[in-house]
């Protein structure tokens, strides 16, 4: 078996995304890999979305997600988006079917370049998201932090999109909050034993949000699909918004909204872009790699 396979450095939204293609091999990427990857600037990334050949009858590809601290991740919609982008240019297909942890994802790329994902049910049963303390209702549980007369965020809706998600609805800029000193806390908090996704969200109309996340085993993230998706519904769910909405991902540095549509039949669809910046070959045992310097300056992806 060959030491290295290639892979692709691109983002989701800003969203930074390794593509490493696992096909024809047995083996995964290691978290030993994932962490060396994160701590070079030059591959510093939120997930790596691995492809793999498929498992089931009628899919295309397995993909196995990492976190930049080698966990593994369910689901993330904007690495989803670079697949499927990596893809419809090696086969020129636009339509495409995956597995992962979280199930099967249905993707499609559109004429304009925009990419639309499945991203499925969104689950609110409290044993589902999961959550340590029963809950009726979990469109607003009781946590908050801060004073307790005067908390900083508080009463947040949780769901799961095939991960953890804490929504905390907030009535300024999320920017403007120091969610790299909160994420932590909140992400680690007793109430979430699989750890969570922690987002700001603020209503800006009946169809706009406007978010910011600190993402379970990455961090403060740039963008953050699946956490765009939870934020979508919850509004919805809690009648602040319509069932269609679009994000303005206040972290992002590319100024395109994501569209989340929480269709009627329960399916969640989220529409964004996705970008290459370049490849190369990587180890996906010890993280080793090298930029392919000649594929970048024919363009090719």
């Amino acid at each position: 078996m060959a030491d290295t396979v290639e892979f692709a450095k691109m983002n989701g939204l800003g969203n930074k995304i390794l593509v490493i293609d696992m096909r024809g091999r047995k083996d995964m990427v290691t978290p030993e890999a994932a962490i060396a990857l994160n701590a070079d600037p030059a591959t510093q990334f939120d997930q790596i979305m691995a492809i793999h050949d498929p498992r089931v009858s009628g899919t295309d590809a397995f993909i196995d997600i990492l976190n930049c601290d080698g966990t593994k991740a369910q689901a993330c919609g904007n690495g989803t988006r670079c697949v499927v982008q990596a893809l419809s240019s090696e086969t020129g297909k636009t339509s495409f079917t995956f597995q992962t942890v979280a199930g099967i994802l249905n993707a499609v790329e559109h004429e304009d370049g925009m990419i639309s994902v499945d991203m499925g049910l969104p689950h609110f049963r409290w044993s589902d998201i999961p959550l340590s303390e029963e809950f009726h209702d979990t469109s607003r549980i009781e946590l908050q932090i801060g004073p307790i007369d005067a908390p900083i965020l508080h009463s947040p809706a949780a769901m799961s999109m095939g991960n953890p998600h804490a929504i905390f609805w907030v009535d300024r800029d999320p920017m403007e909050f120091d969610l790299e000193r909160f994420g932590p806390l909140l992400e680690n908090h007793p109430m979430f034993p699989e750890k969570a996704n922690i987002t700001l969200a603020q209503v800006i109309s009946d169809s706009a949000l406007r978010t910011r996340t600190w993402e379970r085993g990455a961090g403060l993230t740039l963008a953050c699909g699946s956490a765009a998706c939870a934020s979508a519904v919850s509004a919805a769910r809690t009648g602040r918004t319509g069932r269609k909405v679009a994000i303005d991902v206040a972290s992002s540095p590319i100024r395109v909204p994501l569209t989340i549509d929480w269709r009627e039949d329960n399916h969640v669809i989220m529409t964004g872009p996705a970008e290459w910046e370049w490849s190369g070959s990587v180890d996906p045992v010890t993280g080793a790699w090298s930029r392919d310097v000649a594929a970048e300056q024919q363009g090719a992806v």
